[in-house]
C-alpha cells in the first residue's frame, strides 16, 4: 500500500497533537476528560480523510505512542476505548453508507453506538469495579454508574459530532487545500 506524502504528514500531526492531548491530560488534571477526548476526535477526522485502515493505524499508532510518553497509562487506556468507539461508529456509519435499504439507518446507527459504547463499558464497571472506586460499593451505585455512563456517551457523541461538522468542517480547507 502506498501512502502519499500529504496524507503520512497530516495523519503526523494529528498524531503529535493526539499524543499532546493525551500527555496534558495527565498534567491538567482537571481537564483530562476533555483532552482525553479531544485526542479521540483525531481518530475521526483520519477517519473521515483517508478511510478506515489509516484510521486504524492511527488509532493503534497513538496508543503505542500515547503508552510510551504519557505519565499516566489510565489515561492511555480512557484513550483507547475513546478512540475505539469512534472506529467503531465510524465503521458502522460506513457499512451503512453501503446498504442504502439497511430498514431505519438511523435507529440502527443509535442502537450500533450504544451496543459498541456499552460492550466495552460494563465489563469495565463490573470486573475492574475495584481499580474504578476506592472502596466496595453497591449493586444501586454500580446502576447508577453504568446510567451515568449512557448519559455521558450521549454528551460525548454529540460532541463528537459538532467537532467533525462545525469545527473540522470549518477548518478543513485552509489545512487540506
Amino acid at each position: 500500500m502506498h501512502v502519499k506524502a500529504k496524507t503520512m504528514a497530516f495523519g503526523g500531526l494529528l498524531l503529535a497533537l493526539a499524543v499532546v492531548c493525551m500527555a496534558l491530560g495527565s498534567i491538567i488534571e482537571t481537564s483530562t476528560l476533555f483532552l482525553l477526548a479531544a485526542a479521540s476526535f483525531f481518530v475521526g477526522i483520519v477517519i473521515r480523510e483517508f478511510g478506515l485502515k489509516i484510521g486504524a493505524a492511527f488509532y493503534i499508532a497513538a496508543v503505542l505512542l500515547g503508552f510510551i510518553t504519557a505519565p499516566n497509562k489510565f489515561y492511555v487506556l480512557t484513550f483507547a476505548a475513546m478512540g475505539l468507539y469512534i472506529w467503531g461508529i465510524e465503521a458502522v456509519f460506513r457499512w451503512l453508507e453501503k446498504h442504502p435499504k439497511a430498514g431505519n439507518r438511523r435507529t440502527v446507527f443509535w442502537i450500533s453506538k450504544y451496543v459498541i459504547f456499552n460492550v466495552m463499558y460494563i465489563p469495565i464497571v463490573l470486573i475492574f469495579r475495584n481499580m474504578l472506586f476506592a472502596r466496595s460499593i453497591s449493586g444501586l451505585v454500580i446502576a447508577g454508574v453504568i446510567i451515568g455512563g449512557q448519559a455521558a456517551l450521549f454528551i460525548y457523541d454529540r460532541a463528537y459530532e459538532y467537532v467533525q461538522t462545525h469545527v473540522w468542517g470549518r477548518i478543513r480547507g485552509r489545512v487540506l487545500s
